[in-house]
């Protein structure tokens, strides 16, 4: 059995050997993400809630993805928040990810929608989730989705994301 201390050197180099071997586009989409994440968490955290819709909202993009790209930078997205919902020192759960999913999104023309649902929970009242669908494709959160009834679903309207 190898002592904590090697253990950890292990994961280093295991984290470090992984980050080399990625592309420097993933790099600069991970560098993105993290700051993004926390951005969202921050929102999240010191905000209220108002100002975390108002940004939900946003209608600002960039030009709009090519159809044929849609799908792998959904993908893509979604994996570089769940890389770092896992490993930032404060908690990242279902609203800080759906949060920083939607705003990624949406800069890249993607007219993600993010909702916002509650169910039941026995004595303790209410259980909230968040989550984010682009059309019928759950990006963050859809896992149990299907649990929950929607509260709010952001952006508000049916405005297209480009203004027109």
């Amino acid at each position: 059995m190898n002592p904590p201390s090697q253990s950890i050197a292990n994961s280093r180099a295991s984290i470090f050997k992984k980050w080399l071997a990625l592309d420097w586009r993933d790099h600069i989409l991970l560098i993105r993400a993290l700051g993004v994440l926390a951005h969202a968490s921050l929102l999240i955290a010191f905000q209220p809630f108002s100002s975390v819709a108002k940004v939900a909202n946003s209608q600002t993009c960039a030009t709009p993805i090519a159809p044929e790209d849609r799908a792998l930078v959904v993908s893509k997205i979604r994996w570089a928040i769940l890389v770092w919902a896992r490993r930032v020192p404060w908690s990242a759960v279902c609203f800080q990810q759906a949060l920083a999913a939607h705003i990624m999104l949406r800069r890249r023309g993607i007219n993600s929608t993010l909702y916002y649902g509650a169910t039941p929970n026995g004595a303790q009242g209410l259980a909230a989730h968040v989550w984010v669908r682009d059309g019928e494709v759950f990006v963050i959160g859809g896992e149990v989705a299907a649990n929950f009834s929607v509260l709010a679903s952001f952006p508000t309207d049916d405005t297209p994301i480009d203004g027109s």
